[in-house]
């Protein structure tokens, strides 16, 4: 166990949230396009199917958190696992450590492709914190996304993340990595319960999407239905060159 698990992420995940806490050993999801299993298997970890909490993942978030020097700080839940890891997986861990932060005067910034689980714990939540879902661009919604075969469908997302805008929490969506570049055109036009979308690319593997094109037209269209937005920094480049 890492002393101090919440820890100050870097490079292009840094450009999500300043800093960062994982609470699970892998993802039982199965995303095609997971970054964090292939860093794993190169480094030779195992990931597999077989999610656990962090071994002493509570009491050691504790054991920082109680010496006082993380406070009023945004904490992401998580860079390189889900906080709602599927069934039948045991997430009173994400409840414990939602309350630890709450609790020292921080709050949560929620990424996850787990759907309703999420709102179980919508009571811990307020208007400083963040929930979050993933949405890579499908192209056809109604069906579980092939890429991510663990998931929560996309439907059950969009219900979560609706409920925490009209419970008050901040909305916000992750289009990283992109697959269908004209479902996330249509997720920006039909954004009205979402604060703010962080918008990138896929990384890493082949993509018939044309970026520069892409990035252009999502900010146009961000700025036209006047959402709030982020381009991602090799988004950014793209689109620059």
């Amino acid at each position: 166990m890492t002393i101090n698990p919440i820890y100050r992420p870097k490079g292009a995940a840094f450009e999500y949230c300043e800093l960062a806490l994982n609470l699970y050993n892998s993802c039982n999801y199965g995303c095609e396009y997971c970054w964090s299993r292939a860093m794993a298997k190169r480094v030779g970890n195992p990931w597999t199917g077989d999610v656990k909490p962090r071994d002493g993942i509570v009491e050691a978030t504790k054991r920082q958190l109680d010496r006082g020097k993380i406070q009023g700080k945004l904490i992401w839940l998580c860079a390189t696992c889900d906080p709602y890891p599927a069934a039948p997986v045991d997430t009173t861990v994400t409840r414990e450590i939602i309350k630890l932060i709450k609790d020292n005067g921080n709050h949560v910034q929620i990424l996850t492709k787990g759907g309703l689980a999420a709102t179980r714990d919508f009571d811990l939540l307020d208007s400083q914190d963040w929930f979050g879902i993933s949405y890579a661009g499908y192209d056809d919604i109604e069906m579980a996304p092939k890429s991510e075969p663990g998931a929560a469908s996309v439907f059950e997302r969009l219900e979560a993340l609706e409920t925490a805008y009209h419970s008050g929490i901040k909305t916000w969506i992750s289009c990283e990595p992109v697959l269908d570049a004209e479902d996330i055109y249509e997720i920006i036009r039909l954004g009205t319960c979402v604060d703010l979308f962080r918008i990138g690319k896929l990384n890493y593997q082949k993509s018939d999407i044309n970026w520069h094109a892409f990035g252009r037209k999502v900010e146009e269209l961000c700025k036209q239905w006047r959402r709030s937005y982020y381009i991602k920094h090799d988004l950014r480049k793209a689109m620059e060159e």
